[in-house]
């Protein structure tokens, strides 16, 4: 609790690639020092916590759900504002992260819904992994996140890092730390100020369908 009485900034950050000391891992890390410099806490979790087994509608017509997956629900529901770093495989997203989000679009209330997120991505190419976060963002808007508009692609990645493990280029570790500020200030004014919030509902029908329904707005957030 900070000295006004406020709580500060509660962040979920995680790399989404399995392999340890990635470089999408070690944006991951600079992203969670920027954070905590700006005064939040933070929650850094790993790809390989949240890896479940395949999605399969038989196991979860059985009521299963991984235990991956709702760790990293109750993690989400936890907190204020969720961060990915993520590789770009082959012009899109990280299987392992789209079978989380699969599961994940599985709960009830739908964690994904209303939550603010920053997508980063670090790659060897010219392109930054780029391609890979947008195709990230049509799940996570898909299911109700407020997905930040600018994103961060760092480009030769294996050659950005310095000794300190702050990015090499003062200009693009201070255009770095901006932008994370800058989504920081918006996730506080959301949560400081509700009334600035808009409602995001789907529209799949008439009448709610448990086959097909993605999100279930809280009531809270419909009053």
């Amino acid at each position: 609790m900070s000295s006004d009485g406020i709580r500060p900034l509660h962040v979920l950050i995680f790399g989404a690639a399995l392999r340890q000391g990635s470089l999408n891992d070690r944006l991951a890390g600079l992203a969670q020092r920027t954070v905590e410099g700006r005064g939040a806490s933070v929650d850094r979790g790993t790809m390989a916590e949240f890896d479940c087994p395949s999605y399969d509608g038989d196991v979860e017509s059985l009521g299963t759900i991984p235990e991956p997956a709702k760790e990293f629900c109750r993690r989400l529901k936890a907190a204020d504002a969720l961060m990915i770093a993520s590789p770009e495989y082959n012009a899109s997203m990280p299987g392992v992260l789209k079978n989380l989000i699969d599961w994940t679009s599985r709960v009830r209330p739908q964690p994904f819904n209303g939550k603010q997120c920053f997508l980063l991505s670090a790659s060897p190419s010219m392109a930054g992994g780029n391609r890979g976060l947008w195709s990230l963002r049509i799940p996570l808007e898909h299911l109700g996140a407020r997905v930040y508009p600018d994103m961060f692609s760092l480009a030769q990645a294996h050659e950005a890092f310095g000794e300190d493990e702050r990015l090499a280029n003062d200009l693009l570790q201070k255009r770095f730390d901006d932008n994370i500020g800058c989504f920081l200030d918006l996730v506080e004014a959301a949560l400081r100020y509700p009334g600035l919030k808009k409602q995001w509902v789907e529209f799949l029908g008439e009448k709610p369908n448990a086959a097909t329904d993605r999100t279930e707005v809280n009531e809270t957030e419909a009053a």
